[in-house]
């Protein structure tokens, strides 16, 4: 399929725009949005905000909830990234540093023809907002690293550009673009937010950085966290050991139990760390508690993990030892649908269009278009832009690929407005 000449009018613009998308990418990054600073969350915002009202759309404020304290151990609020979420090829969970971020959901809304289509992205990052790697560094061979780079202030970067091209070019276009601080840690605040707003749309697209190979991730697992407390009965390790019931222990022995539970080749995994048990070395422990990660492949093997951390449960309130669970999925597993299939034909086409092959991936990694898909939508999440070491303080860009990963969004977007069914 050749391109319509609005379609390559926009892609021009975008062409032209390479050195501005580069600028604007330097910009963002500067601004520290990693691990709920909140100063830094505001003016990045902020700044979208504009950008979205200056396309034409009207912005509002979809408020987060709470964030379960349960989730991260205490001495995760402020610790190093990535103690326990999305894992390789996905997304940290690491806790939020600063307090609860407190910054809501933004949600803009552009008005026009044809079906509504959703665009997502998130404006946290992982990344120490007080450590050295605060900024974009051209380290040559067309790339750049910097925090939250890749992942995804430069997948925002080509979005917005390819929303002017398409307006620019006179392609009127109906879509909604909702912006989440949280996505990092979980979007646990921001979930509910995502699933009000995903009716009425008739298919999402997500900016998360392109999958290994220049990929389109089409499938992902899901994901849920827990943790397991045991309580026991403190006694003084030489004096009165036998009077003591050990915390650790139990819980050694439940994160054995836990563990046995997950067979990666089945689409199950149970992943425990970090723990926390006793003070010292000379009394027996009466506390001791596990954190831990669920991946699963689909419905049913998320009810067998349930049931499984379900069971490590035991004894009466009053009983030691005892053993309590709490858990939560906070991102339903992402099928590959015959409409996401219909979606990943779209984009492949008009990356080979643009002279691209774009290969198909699955992924045990976990983002936003998890909770967009579960909530009706068919969603395809890997348009941002090409890059790598997602989450370290290399984390780079690939800096030359901005302008045709923009031109792909765009394609795809005017022609989604097109090909795919009207709003549900």
């Amino acid at each position: 399929m050749s391109l319509t000449p609005k379609e390559r009018d926009a892609c021009a613009r975008i062409e032209a725009w390479r050195q501005r998308m580069v600028d604007e990418l330097a910009a963002w990054v500067a601004i520290p949005t990693g691990r709920g600073h909140v100063p830094g969350l505001h003016r990045q915002r902020a700044l979208l905000a504009a950008r979205l009202r200056s396309l034409g759309a009207v912005t509002h404020d979809e408020p987060c909830e709470a964030r379960p304290a349960w989730i991260d151990p205490p001495w995760a609020h402020g610790g190093a990234a990535g103690s326990g979420g999305a894992g390789a090829g996905g997304h940290g969970s690491a806790g939020v540093g600063e307090g609860d971020t407190s910054i809501d959901v933004l949600v803009a809304k552009h008005d026009g023809p044809g079906p509504r289509l959703l665009l997502s992205g998130h404006f946290d990052t992982v990344h120490d907002p007080h450590g050295a790697f605060r900024a974009l560094v051209d380290v040559g061979g067309g790339r750049a690293q910097g925090p939250g780079a890749a992942d995804m202030k430069g997948g925002l970067v080509i979005a917005l550009a390819a929303l002017e091209a398409i307006r620019d070019a006179g392609v009127l276009l109906s879509w909604t673009f909702v912006l989440t601080p949280d996505e990092e840690t979980g979007s646990f605040g921001s979930a509910a937010a995502l699933a009000r707003v995903a009716p009425g749309h008739a298919a999402g697209f997500v900016f998360e950085p392109a999958g290994d190979g220049d990929s389109l991730v089409v499938e992902r697992m899901g994901a849920g966290q827990f943790m397991i407390e045991a309580t026991g009965r403190a006694a003084h390790a030489g004096r009165d050991y036998a009077k003591g019931v050990s915390a650790v222990r139990v819980l050694c022995e439940r994160v054995l139990q836990a563990e046995r539970a997950s067979d990666a080749a089945a689409g199950r995994i149970v992943n425990v760390g970090p723990l926390q048990g006793g003070a010292v070395t000379n009394a027996v422990p009466d506390c001791a508690r596990a954190w831990g990660n669920l991946r699963f492949a689909d419905a049913v093997r998320q009810a067998e993990l349930e049931g499984a951390i379900d069971a490590l449960a035991s004894g009466g309130d009053d009983e030691v030892p005892r053993v309590r669970v709490r858990r939560v999925v906070g991102r339903p597993a992402k099928p590959l649908t015959p409409a996401v299939e219909r979606l990943a034909a779209l984009a492949r086409e008009a990356s080979e269009d643009l002279g691209r092959p774009l290969p198909f991936a699955r992924s045990g990694g976990v983002c936003d278009g998890n909770n967009l898909q579960a909530a009706g939508l068919p969603v395809i999440d890997t348009l941002g832009v090409r890059g790598g070491n997602l989450h370290r303080t290399d984390e780079w860009v690939d800096l030359d690929g901005l302008v045709d990963r923009a031109q792909l969004v765009a394609l795809i977007l005017m022609r989604a407005r097109e090909c795919i069914l009207p709003n549900p």
